[in-house]
């Protein structure tokens, strides 16, 4: 192959690249994520104030508004509209406490034809797993460093 087909090739294969790439506009990305974070602690705010309107404690409160927030988080994953927000909203839909909820269902539901024990049982932390584990390791490192400052 000649230099000049070789070019012609390479240009068509970038023109090819170019046409496939899916092209992302970063200030709508961010928008959407800052409304779909936004709207679930609006959510989590309500869930809140109706809890302080039953005058429950501060910590009571917190409890409920978390617990709720995974279950509505659940709901929406199982019914598969959980996926299509976090496609919509990214980040915003991963980040707080519904994202996490998120990563825990989704794969026992998804793994759930293999049963209570080889699929939901070894595949529901395939993606929250590492989260738990370097969270908990990370914790146990600094707990560690506070603790040996405080003897010195």
């Amino acid at each position: 192959m000649n230099p000049t087909e070789q070019m012609k090739r390479q240009q068509q294969y970038k023109t090819y690249v170019d046409q496939k790439t899916p092209r992302h506009n970063l200030w709508l990305n961010m928008l959407r994520a800052f409304l779909t974070g936004g709207a679930v602690c609006v959510l989590g705010q309500i869930i809140f104030n109706l809890c302080e309107l039953q005058k429950l404690s501060q910590d009571d409160c917190s409890n409920w508004t978390s617990m709720l927030l995974v279950l509505i988080s659940v709901i929406l994953t199982g019914t598969g509209i959980y996926p299509k927000l976090a496609k919509w909203g990214g980040a915003g839909a991963l980040v707080p406490i519904t994202g996490f909820a998120n990563s825990v269902a989704a794969p026992a539901i998804e793994y759930k034809k293999e049963g209570q024990v080889f699929g939901i049982g070894c595949k529901i932390f395939t993606i929250a797993g590492p989260v738990i584990l370097y969270g908990i390791f990370t914790s146990w490192f600094f707990g560690l460093l506070y603790w040996m400052w405080g003897m010195i």
